[in-house]
């Protein structure tokens, strides 16, 4: 599976931005898609996930009402779309393949994606 990855860049507070994630080589169908996020010198942090399947979906506290998770499986491409960024939202944000996605949690990244940066700065 190889996840290649777009969007993302400078915006400023307030602003807008959407992160796709695509499918290369295989069927995006079979897989749950998680988007993760690290910030210099913090830890990878989960922020949402969607489903294969249902379409269920989680969100982090810290996203939740802002940003939103979809998916197109026939374009095999999964989407973060995230409004009212703030400056502690700059971070990479990466896709992965995810062998767990629950609306309370989800986990066991498999394939990732390059990575994306999101710096939101005035």
């Amino acid at each position: 599976v190889q996840l290649v990855q777009s969007g993302g860049g400078l915006v400023q507070p307030g602003g807008s931005l959407r992160l796709s994630c695509f499918s290369s080589t295989v069927a995006l169908d079979d897989f749950a898609i998680g988007w993760f996020r690290q910030a210099p010198g913090k830890e990878r942090e989960g922020v949402s996930c969607i489903s294969s399947r249902d379409g269920s979906t989680y969100y982090a506290d810290a996203v939740k009402g802002r940003f939103t998770v979809s998916r197109d499986n026939d374009k095999d491409t999964a989407f973060l779309r995230m409004n009212s960024l703030q400056p502690e939202d700059t971070a990479i944000y990466y896709c992965a393949t995810v062998r767990v996605c629950r609306s309370s949690y989800f986990s066991d990244p498999d394939f990732w994606g390059q990575g994306t940066q999101v710096t939101v700065s005035s």
